[in-house]
């Protein structure tokens, strides 16, 4: 419930603290006095875009604060799940708008997403504006009022949840299918790729290798020339280094009793001369094993040309990248070859699916085809009382076949006032007074299946007057014998006026160079003058005021 509303530099409201009451309360004011200002604060509490333009003029931001009563404590899920203070004596939602564009939002101090309050506002208060009439042709409200009446939320919901898992599986096969006919139409291409490579026998290091082996057998001739040359100066000849190296030692071996160093310059000779008769045998090897061979050199040739060619064709920089090309070709492959089984798996998954949804849906048809006989009852006595005695209202669902959000059916409402005239769409006959009153009777039976605390009625009388807007406004005060239920009426008719609890007013105040909006709770007296202004105009008689105390005396 909506305890309190406060205001700083909004439009035309410089300072607003109001405080609302349970029960059923009017709003009234002259045309552009600021009723609409009030309703477009709140709806900025119910996670509306903020415009900068709403800024009183000349200010640097406004303030919009609703003080909520929470007396359901279904709501602390909400709370819970988005980590804000659960508070239900005093709930605190707040907008900040500033002259720069931007905006914040808090739930109890604490800074939420716009998602956030809507989520929490469509929970706390229902607002009805005349363009809301409009409502009663789309579908999709006729069915949360059907929905409503049902108590269809928990499987409406579940329904929901199953259709959204239904539509991911038919997306996923259709993307499936997609890609299996897509894959089937290169298949050949791939299996061609694959082949190529799997002839080749790429091995990892291979083009290296073939690399330094095609340098060696171009130039086998000046290798092992080079080599022999460098093994003659080591070992074959007279004067080889390891010839001079042993002469060395001899010398050294002569004097090696009386000179100390002589010992540690025969081990470094020595181990010298391992290390180069090492050196020469391994050269006079691999000398022997370079020769020239023209087989192998043409062989190194072709296998380097495949894989240049299979490089440039892949525009690839290595046999590692060519061999990755060949891994994935072979799980596409695979994939297409497996693509059939997927295809018959999530077929199957899809069919189960469906079977559930099949279930849940046709129990929503149930339920909602004995909710509409309840409401089709209700409805007609509610609109018998508010001056249509020979209403007819019906409604026809009909089954879509296809799964749709809400369900697989489709609802429209018939409607005519007169005696024995032709049903037609609610929509196409009802006139702008009778659409009010099936609106109102529509939102009174919601408000009884639900327990959303606060409804607020902008002019929904509009286009009735005299006995049925009386009848209207006690509709509306029976809509708050629910416990802390609390009905807002703006209003520009004293029969409805007169019926509420607590009497609200909005008028223009014009200062020097300004004019400000305000609110205020009229007290008995000056309730009695509002109403007989609203009976007689701008000029206030004796026989209105009297009027308007025998209408609030029969409230």
């Amino acid at each position: 419930m909506l305890k309190t509303l406060i205001v700083h530099n909004y439009s035309l409201i410089e300072q607003l603290n109001i405080n609302f009451q349970n029960g059923f309360s009017v709003i009234t004011g002259e045309t552009g006095a600021g009723k609409s200002i009030i309703l477009g604060a709140l709806g900025l509490l119910l996670g509306v875009r903020a415009d900068s333009k709403t800024i009183r003029h000349g200010e640097s931001k406004c303030i919009i604060e609703g003080h909520f009563s929470l007396n359901s404590n279904k709501l602390k899920d909400f709370f819970d799940d988005n980590d804000f203070e659960f508070e239900p004596e005093d709930c605190i939602i707040r907008r900040e708008i500033y002259a720069s564009g931007k905006s914040r939002a808090f739930i109890n101090d604490t800074p939420a997403q716009l998602t956030q309050l809507k989520e929490l506002g469509e929970q706390l208060i229902d607002i009805h504006s005349q363009h809301k009439n409009l409502l009663l042709n789309n579908e999709g409200f006729q069915l949360e009022v059907l929905d409503t009446i049902a108590h269809n939320h928990d499987l409406l919901v579940e329904y929901k949840r199953n259709y959204l898992s239904y539509k991911a599986l038919q997306q996923e096969l259709e993307n499936l299918k997609e890609q299996a006919r897509k894959n089937k139409e290169e298949e050949d291409y791939l299996n061609f790729q694959f082949n190529q490579l799997d002839e080749a026998n790429l091995e990892p290091d291979e083009q290296e290798q073939l690399e330094e082996e095609l340098d060696i057998l171009s130039h086998s001739e000046e290798i092992k020339a080079s080599l022999y040359s460098c093994n003659s100066l080591l070992q074959d000849s007279e004067d080889s280094v390891l010839c001079q190296l042993r002469n060395i030692q001899s010398h050294l071996r002569n004097i090696d009793n009386y000179f100390a160093p002589t010992k540690e310059w025969l081990e470094r000779i020595e181990s010298s001369y391992i290390e180069l008769k090492d050196i020469s045998d391994d050269i006079e090897g691999k000398g022997e094993d370079v020769e020239y061979n023209p087989k192998r050199m043409e062989y190194v040739n072709e296998r380097l040309n495949t894989i240049y060619t299979l490089e440039k064709k892949h525009n690839k920089e290595s046999v590692a990248e060519l061999l990755e090309l060949k891994e994935l070709l072979q799980k596409k492959l695979d994939l297409i070859n497996n693509s059939d089984e997927q295809i018959l798996l999530f077929t199957e998954k899809l069919r189960k699916q469906k079977e559930t949804l099949s279930s849940l849906a046709k129990k929503l048809s149930e339920k909602r085809k004995s909710g509409s006989e309840t409401l089709v009852s209700q409805m007609t006595a509610t609109l018998s009382n508010l001056g249509m005695p020979n209403v007819q209202f019906r409604i026809e669902l009909k089954d879509t076949k296809d799964f749709r959000s809400n369900g697989t059916d489709e609802v429209c409402y018939l409607f005519n006032a007169n005696k024995g005239g032709k049903l037609q769409e609610l929509s196409q006959i009802a006139s702008g007074g009778e659409i009010a009153r099936v609106m109102l009777s529509l939102k009174s039976l919601m408000a009884g299946a639900s327990d959303l605390p606060t409804l607020i009625f902008d002019e929904i009388d509009t286009g009735v007057s005299g006995s049925i807007a009386e009848k209207m406004a006690i509709i509306m005060k029976q809509m708050c014998e629910s416990e802390n239920r609390q009905v807002i009426s703006i209003t520009h008719l004293p029969q409805i006026a007169s019926r509420g609890t607590v009497h609200y007013k909005v008028f223009k105040e014009d200062k020097e160079n300004e004019t400000l909006s305000h609110i205020i709770a009229l007290k008995p007296e000056e309730r009695v003058h509002e109403i007989a202004h609203m009976l007689s105009g701008e000029n206030l008689t004796e026989a209105a005021i009297n009027n308007a105390k025998e209408l609030l005396r029969q409230k």
